[in-house]
């Protein structure tokens, strides 16, 4: 859901001020009822109209999958001039941000998209979809300590879970494991990494492989991205609910 005066504007017909006084004059239309109030929120499936029934044109909802590379902020802008995700799609126009974050060190799956209502209904707390990760650690963790992540470990006032974690393999000469993880939970800053560091063994190398049933096959790890089709939209739209 955006504001109003933001969707108008975003259509090109006028900037935000002048959108706020259009709708405080009253020649703005929401699904065919006039609206005055500025707190006013729409969402993509609104039909908008401004002055005696013109509908805007809204902007066209894309949906990528994105391999993002290590070493790349999952913002839209960063204060220190660090490269972002949203440098890879700098010939969309439209506005592209992240669904959900994967940290400067993380690797993996991101989904980008400039659809709002589909965003929240990715993060919101009831949604269910799985997200896996594969990581490399400093130290090879016990099965005991790793089962602990399925009752939840605290952290910094979180409760932090995991659904399912196994070890694919360990190193015992080099001290490190390969760990497969399962998270449902979503929205903890560096959840993965917190967990582990809170049993002793630090993440050395950490990668989201899948999210739902989207995977990486045929993207490579230099920050390539493709078109999610209208039936993966669909089906993750399902997920979610």
């Amino acid at each position: 859901m955006e504001r109003l005066q933001k969707v108008i504007a975003k259509s090109g017909i006028t900037s935000r001020r002048k959108a706020e006084t259009m709708i405080e004059n009253g020649l703005v239309e929401v699904n065919g009822k006039v609206v005055t109030e500025l707190g006013t929120k729409v969402s993509n499936q609104d039909e908008v109209k401004v002055e005696g029934g013109v509908p805007i044109e809204k902007e066209k909802l894309i949906y990528f999958l994105f391999y993002k590379p290590r070493g790349v902020i999952t913002s839209v802008g960063d204060d220190k001039d660090r490269k972002t995700v949203i440098d890879y799609f700098e010939e969309y126009p439209e506005r592209i941000y992240p669904v959900g974050r994967l940290d400067y060190e993380t690797s993996g799956l991101l989904i980008m998209t400039n659809d709002g209502d589909f965003t929240n209904l990715l993060l919101h707390p009831s949604s269910q979809i799985n997200k896996e990760y594969v990581m490399k650690t400093a130290g090879i963790p016990s099965k005991e300590n790793l089962q602990l992540f399925k009752k939840g470990i605290r952290s910094e006032g979180d409760l932090l879970k995991a659904n399912y974690v196994k070890t694919l393999s360990v190193d015992p000469k080099k001290n490190t494991a390969i760990i497969k993880i399962v998270l449902h939970q979503g929205g903890k800053n560096r959840q993965i990494r917190r967990m582990f560091e809170a049993i002793g063994t630090p993440v050395l190398k950490l990668k989201r492989e899948k999210f739902g049933f989207l995977t990486l096959d045929g993207l490579t790890a230099g920050g390539e991205h493709r078109e999610l089709t209208p039936k993966e939209i669909a089906e993750l739209k399902k997920l979610a609910k």
